[in-house]
């Protein structure tokens, strides 16, 4: 499967925010933002002026990269979002949450993304007991993620988990930190997402 391998700081400095694909390296003085505010390449530092397809398609890109997806699987996940009842963008957006290597993430597992897809993929975790490598794989209501025994002495998922309950998880999970075991309480709603995105540009980009 084809995946960006190239420096994630460019991605940030491109976008103009802080992705957070880095950790905890993102809140120190390290921070490519903090150092070079401004996009990658010689021109980088020119004062740019979009057009309106302009900033549709930036939202796009900084939607992409913020749960880490090429454009074929954001735009599958954009035309399901489209079939499905309610607002486009929302569900979108919801969709993208549910995603296993995401919840993983925001339940404090991995510190990244990248990392949460990662441990995914090398069959870390039980969903309601079962076995699933499947970073896509879309979790739904009372559902129950847990690392699998072997994988809860791994030195990095333990940091990563006290680091989560200071930060503090979203309201539609619960974190069991002793048995290293996460529930989805609830789906999540377009107010529990707290990601940087204006869903409804993406929707006016696709719609063109």
């Amino acid at each position: 499967m084809a995946r960006y391998r190239e420096a994630v700081c460019r991605l940030c400095r491109r976008e103009g925010i802080e992705l957070y694909l880095k950790g905890d390296r993102c809140f120190t003085d390290k921070c490519a933002i903090k150092r070079r505010g401004y996009p990658p390449g010689q021109h980088g530092q020119r004062r740019p002026k979009h057009s309106d397809y302009g900033v549709q398609l930036r939202e796009k890109q900084k939607a992409k990269r913020i749960y880490g997806l090429l454009e074929r699987q954001f735009r599958n996940y954009f035309e399901k979002a489209d079939r499905m009842k309610g607002k486009t963008g929302e569900n979108l957006l919801i969709l993208l949450e549910r995603r296993l290597d995401s919840v993983a993430y925001k339940l404090g597992f991995a510190p990244t993304r990248r990392e949460s897809r990662q441990i995914v993929r090398h069959g870390h975790f039980l969903v309601n007991g079962k076995k699933v490598n499947i970073p896509s794989f879309l979790v739904r209501s009372g559902d129950v993620l847990e690392l699998r025994e072997k994988s809860r002495k791994v030195p990095n998922v333990n940091e990563s988990l006290d680091a989560v309950i200071r930060k503090g998880i979203p309201p539609w999970l619960e974190l069991e930190r002793d048995s290293f075991r996460g529930k989805i309480k609830t789906l999540p709603s377009r107010a529990d997402i707290q990601e940087p995105i204006q869903e409804q540009l993406i929707v006016e980009l696709y719609s063109k």
